[in-house]
């Protein structure tokens, strides 16, 4: 049976989200999971939300592109969406349209703001431990055509291999630990949002674009990007930054 590009692709995103440097940032990994995703199955952009420490709240971490971005903010001012609920219930999401029912009934007010924004269904998968849950990585669909059961199979596959990496590089004994990473996550998120937002004005880019830049420039030089957007917070744009990613 000929191997398909797709398969190769697969393999690929699956040895590089487990190929992080001893002392990686989260963040790095869990963006790279969302960015897999997104080239991977049919969905439009992905995110991820986790449980705080006392499993009774929600937030989200990263997500693919500012579109994505702009959604988990809305659950956030709504308090209500499937990303916090997958998260919350720790139950995977099938695929569920938001142009009818069940989406339109269980989050009425967000099914509204994410058609506006070109979304018409959502699926969610776990991000989890051995022994629990820890958040879930939402897929934001803009089709047909959908993920079918394999493509969300899929997702599991690449949550799962994430969450691995996250346990066991950082030679973590037990959940609380690897909570503990995931609150550095949230505290890197909001370092890496002012920075894009700083990059963005001066290069007279838009957001995800300046996203890009900085996790190029990171990458290309071994940099965290906690490290870099720290600097260019300071004032100090590297003149790196200025070259096109692509």
């Amino acid at each position: 049976m000929p191997t398909t590009d797709r398969e190769v692709r697969i393999a690929q995103a699956l040895l590089n989200l487990t190929q992080h440097r001893t002392e990686f940032d989260p963040l790095e990994l869990l963006h790279d999971l969302t960015a897999h995703t997104v080239t991977l199955l049919p969905v439009q952009c992905a995110g991820i939300t986790v449980l705080s420490h006392d499993g009774h709240n929600t937030v989200y971490v990263t997500a693919s592109d500012e579109l994505c971005l702009a959604l988990e903010e809305e659950q956030s001012e709504l308090g209500e969406g499937p990303c916090f609920d997958s998260a919350r219930n720790q139950q995977p999401l099938p695929v569920t349209s938001l142009t009818g029912p069940p989406g339109t009934t269980q989050w009425p007010r967000f099914a509204l703001r994410a058609r506006e924004m070109g979304i018409t269904a959502v699926a969610a998968v776990i991000l989890r431990l051995p022994n629990r849950s820890v958040g879930a990585l939402n897929l934001l669909i803009a089709g047909p055509p959908y993920p079918t059961g394999r493509d969300l199979q899929l997702a599991q596959s690449l949550s799962d291999t994430t969450a691995t990496t996250l346990a066991l590089r950082q030679q973590l004994a037990d959940k609380d630990q690897v909570l503990d990473q995931l609150q550095i996550a949230l505290d890197s998120r909001l370092v890496i949002e002012q920075a894009k937002g700083a990059l963005s004005v001066r290069l007279g880019v838009g957001m995800d674009e300046a996203f890009q830049r900085l996790r190029a420039h990171a990458r290309s030089r071994q940099q965290k990007l906690t490290e870099l957007s720290a600097q260019i917070i300071r004032g100090d744009t590297p003149a790196g930054l200025h070259a096109q990613t692509r």
